[in-house]
């Protein structure tokens, strides 16, 4: 709990909403990658920055040795790298090579409709969520 309930009602709502709502793009993004699930949501994560395998693991809700296999995994693809983290010589980072580049790009352009109870909203409800999307988003970043 956050300490706020509403915004803990709020919070379940949304994640109801999009997480009833993902399983025709998460088909479609597997079609269209030829990847596991598994190994979209580690590349998805990557896309925004390069982290360590524990840092993958706690960004994809594995354990570190599943993020190991993955990574592993990936990296026999040529879809990732490891390179000797700058700042910890001990520590490895993972990132994307152009070819896991591209995937991404590819699950980026991957059909990701709104659900029908958020397409009917009215033109002002949608601006409206549209703009408080977006501040929190910036609040994040």
């Amino acid at each position: 709990m956050s300490g706020n309930p509403l915004a803990d009602q709020v919070w379940r709502s949304m994640s109801s909403l999009v997480l009833d709502n993902k399983d025709q793009w998460r088909r479609a993004a597997v079609d269209a990658t030829g990847l596991p699930f598994s190994r979209i949501r580690i590349l998805r994560r990557l896309a925004n920055q390069p982290m360590t395998v524990k840092e993958v693991a706690g960004a994809a809700t594995i354990d570190a040795p599943a993020a190991t296999v993955a990574v592993n995994d990936l990296e026999t693809r040529g879809l990732v790298v490891r390179e000797t983290h700058p700042d910890n010589r001990r520590c490895k980072l993972v990132s994307l090579t152009a070819a896991g580049r591209d995937v991404v790009a590819v699950l980026d352009q991957t059909d990701d409709p709104a659900p029908d109870v958020l397409a009917n909203l009215d033109e002002q409800d949608l601006q409206t969520l549209q703009k408080i999307l977006a501040r929190m988003n910036s609040r994040v970043s």
